[in-house]
């Protein structure tokens, strides 16, 4: 549904180049051959439409998973809140940075409730 949403252009997703080549890499490298060419084209659709973020500051190492940290510098830099899943491995920079951090669910029903366009 979120992917949705960003396709309908009532969601924007912000990325840095960082983020950009790890969704490539990662997707790439964990998907099966005939997977990754099915999504291939739905990554390269979300990272057209996404704003990308220029990251002039660096916050790491704030998260127990370093490839947490692109996430964490691209949405303070960009001023939006992080969309996971994975809510436990931002904790802390919840707590020091002030990062707003939501579940995919949450987001949703963000979404839904304020019936307008935000960015994540």
């Amino acid at each position: 549904m979120l992917i949705d949403a960003c396709v309908a252009s009532l969601l924007q997703m912000c990325v840095s180049d960082a983020l950009a080549y790890e969704y490539v890499d990662v997707l790439s490298r964990k998907l099966s051959a005939e997977r990754w060419e099915v999504l291939r084209p739905v990554l390269g659709r979300l990272l057209k439409d996404a704003e990308f973020v220029k990251v002039y500051f660096s916050w790491r190492p704030i998260s127990p998973d370093p490839g947490d940290d692109h996430v964490i510098d691209c949405a303070m830099n960009a001023g939006v809140k992080v969309v996971t899943s994975n809510v436990r491995d931002f904790e802390l920079a919840k707590k020091s940075l002030g990062l707003e951090v939501m579940t995919p669910e949450e987001a949703v029903k963000e979404l839904v409730e304020r019936g307008e366009r935000w960015d994540v």
